[in-house]
């Protein structure tokens, strides 16, 4: 069977008349006719016949209409995804982000992108700041996010906004705290969950060591995540990226930016010689927007 007449048994089967197919198709009833009488003679299969006025599927119809439903429906899904690399130039978008933006900014982003375009679709990473690049190094990957990422001669980068590092602590371990945390508070705490790996990392350090303020981690990891589940739990206070501590906080637990502000650019990495397809190039301004957003909002326990 040839598309059309798939597409014309379809339409008669589920519609139950010619008329109403034709409809359906928007082609004249003596063309569903023609197409229909056609597909039965080379089947050599009768597929409908007139009871009382109505057109009635036989069982040969039912058998057949259980693998031409599945045909149709892969054949839709076929045009749905022409259509989709002619309008995007690629529907399909391979993004890797570090984790803390896997908390809640990318997938708001992709929810949102999805309700405007549902045929793109999204395969998600979430990586370590090295990793990333491996990842666009063995083109596991499309696009990257990630912060402060290093120059290259291979990679472009285009900045999606910025981020802060944050304090994260209980609020009953700091009740008369301000609007900002004096970075030489610090000296000698116990802290938890200081991550020293990539450049937030570096530059953290760099900032205590600038200022003269030495902590003591009590409990060492690599993930901002981790470090927020830490502190949710009573282990102590930690130092975050903002979206980690917008994403984490709770009730008992609240943030604050430091003063001086240690501040960090997100941006998105992809290879000089792979730019990012039309729907991607979409997608990280829908992200860049979400953002925004999440920073300009209030912490939930302050609102």
């Amino acid at each position: 069977m040839r598309f059309r007449q798939i597409e014309v048994f379809h339409a008669v089967y589920t519609t139950g008349s010619i008329s109403a197919a034709a409809r359906a198709l928007h082609v004249s009833q003596p063309s569903v006719s023609k197409v229909l009488r056609h597909t039965q003679t080379q089947l050599g299969l009768t597929l409908f016949t007139l009871v009382r006025g109505r057109l009635v599927a036989t069982d040969e119809a039912h058998a057949l209409f259980i693998e031409v439903a599945e045909i149709f429906k892969r054949l839709t899904s076929l045009q749905k995804t022409v259509g989709n690399i002619r309008n995007f130039g690629g529907g399909h978008i391979r993004l890797a982000v570090v984790p803390s933006l896997g908390l809640h900014v990318a997938p708001m982003a992709i929810a949102r992108f999805r309700r405007q375009h549902p045929e793109v679709t999204f395969d998600v990473q979430t990586l370590h700041h090295d990793d990333l690049f491996e990842a666009l190094y063995e083109r596991t990957c499309d696009i990257a996010v990630a912060y402060d990422p290093p120059l290259h001669p291979r990679m472009q980068r285009r900045q999606l906004g910025t981020g802060e590092l944050m304090l994260l602590f209980q609020r009953e371990g700091l009740p008369d705290v301000g609007a900002s945390v004096p970075l030489r508070s610090l000296d000698g705490r116990d802290m938890v969950g200081v991550a020293t790996s990539g450049p937030v990392g570096d530059l953290f350090a760099a900032e205590l060591q600038r200022h003269e303020v030495a902590i003591r981690e009590v409990v060492s990891n690599q993930t901002f995540y981790i470090a927020a589940a830490l502190t949710r739990c009573g282990a102590g206070m930690a130092v975050v990226d903002e979206f980690t501590a917008r994403a984490g906080v709770d009730g008992s637990t609240a943030f604050r930016p430091f003063d001086p502000p240690i501040r960090f650019k997100v941006e998105c990495v992809y290879l000089e010689d792979r730019p990012p397809s039309r729907a991607a190039g979409e997608f990280v301004a829908t992200l860049g927007a979400a953002l925004q957003e999440m920073r300009a909002a209030p912490p939930p326990a302050d609102r």
